[in-house]
């Protein structure tokens, strides 16, 4: 049996309660910003590094709340860390991804995240992957998070 991938992610949520979701390109699906970790790195330093990565989004690690390891997907989990956006953070339209894939048509690289949007809880399965979705309405709720970040 082969290991569980884990994947690491940041919960950024605005002063209303709105969560960033980052749409992933050429797909029907927005994600928070996420990623696996290289050898040795901390979960915290990975969810930080893809928040960069995919968003353009600095984060003070100081500013992370840890909320733990979520089974996600069969072959995968998720350890995700939570933050309050701060007031420059709340345009998105400054927001960049410098995080690059192979299009499967022709090979040509382009960012792994092409859009973003501040989402509410209850709309959050119109845009989210099932999986995410399910996470949010089951195992971690927004509302309490919003509550209690």
């Amino acid at each position: 049996m082969s290991a569980r991938v884990v994947s690491c992610g940041v919960v950024l949520l605005d002063p209303d309660g709105r969560v960033l979701l980052a749409h992933a390109t050429e797909t029907s699906h927005w994600d928070v910003p996420k990623g696996h970790g290289e050898e040795g790195e901390a979960p915290h330093v990975t969810a930080l590094r893809e928040m960069v990565e995919e968003t353009g989004i600095v984060i003070e690690p100081e500013r992370l709340k840890d909320l733990g390891l979520f089974v996600y997907r069969r072959d995968k989990d998720l350890h995700l860390f939570a933050a309050r956006a701060s007031a420059d953070e709340l345009d998105l339209s400054s927001c960049i991804c410098t995080s690059l894939f192979p299009r499967r048509s022709d090979g040509t690289l382009i960012p792994e995240m092409d859009a973003y949007r501040w989402t509410a809880p209850n709309e959050v399965e119109r845009y989210a992957s099932r999986s995410l979705t399910r996470l949010f309405q089951t195992t971690l709720s927004l509302a309490e998070l919003h509550r209690t970040l």
